[in-house]
């Protein structure tokens, strides 16, 4: 980084990427084409399966709600993966239950993510306020999330799907701030973001255009944990019959449902824990493959 000064108060920046010099013997970089093509590869499971979900209600041979086999009959033509509990299509009930669950862990996901970079990167970047910030996080982690998650869902009005949103939602944005404010630290302390801070520069430019490009790797991977976080805290809610109630089609709801008849008809359990067990997975393949490539002291000069 060079300075050059174009007033005696408010130095001008000038930056240079760093030159990438490949150590003797090491493996060639991989191509930023042959990178991606990895990583759309890596995401085309999540991508699928959220395709299916939001487009499944159409592709549904039967009504949700309407007994079309015996209870927990076994995969005929009628039902292609059986019935459950209530003689309803199994298969039509994953097909319309994917996208609220989908829809609720992605409002997790974002709500979580994008709150916890913003208070991250406040309180790296402001100290005084990042103490206060670092004792209320510790003390929310203490709250164990099950238990949270009963406060908050026993505790709203209406109940359903809105609460357990919610209670993810507060549960997680501890933790991921502090993930956040762990990765900025590093950041901040650099001299390019303190030259930026003497030149006058206001803070909210110091948090968009100075720390948070370099943080990508870290919100990305934050995002998919989260995700995941949204889709396990939904799945235990329904386990505690609280969340989506019946009739309702909902993944996490089908397996409650229908655990009593799992000898009778796997695939009435079976099918939405591989739905869930897959989304999981191939989220977070996408979020690491989708980070940006490290650079490590051997590649930077």
């Amino acid at each position: 980084m060079t300075v050059e000064t174009s007033s005696p108060l408010r130095p001008r920046r000038i930056r240079r990427a760093p030159k990438t010099v490949r150590a003797p013997g090491a493996p060639p970089a991989p191509k930023r084409r042959g990178r991606r093509s990895h990583a759309l590869v890596r995401a085309l499971p999540a991508l699928l399966l959220t395709a299916l979900a939001l487009t499944g209600p159409l592709w549904a041979p039967h009504r949700i709600d309407a007994p079309v086999t015996a209870p927990y009959a076994a995969p005929d033509g009628a039902a292609a993966l059986g019935g459950d509990q209530l003689g309803r299509d199994v298969l039509s009930r994953l097909l319309h239950g994917g996208a609220p669950l989908i829809a609720t862990a992605l409002a997790v996901a974002v709500l979580v993510t994008g709150a916890a970079t913003v208070i991250g990167i406040l309180a790296v970047l402001r100290p005084r306020l990042g103490r206060w910030v670092e004792r209320a996080a510790d003390l929310a982690i203490l709250l164990p999330a099950v238990l949270g998650i009963m406060l908050i869902g026993l505790a709203w009005p209406a109940g359903g799907r809105l609460p357990v949103a919610a209670a993810a939602t507060v549960l997680g944005i501890p933790y991921a701030v502090r993930v956040v404010a762990a990765a900025a630290a590093p950041v901040a302390a650099s001299g390019y973001v303190e030259a930026a801070a003497v030149g006058g520069e206001r803070l909210w430019y110091l948090m968009v255009r100075e720390v948070l490009p370099n943080l990508r790797a870290t919100v990305l991977a934050l995002f998919g944990l989260r995700f995941v976080e949204g889709v396990y805290v939904v799945s235990v809610a329904a386990f505690l019959q609280l969340g989506p109630q019946p009739p309702e089609a909902d993944w996490a709801l089908m397996i409650r449902e229908n655990a009593p008849g799992i000898m009778l008809n796997p695939w009435a359990v079976g099918a939405p824990c591989l739905a869930i067990g897959l989304l999981a997975v191939s989220v977070n393949l996408a979020a690491d493959a989708l980070a940006p490539a490290r650079t490590t002291p051997e590649t930077a000069l």
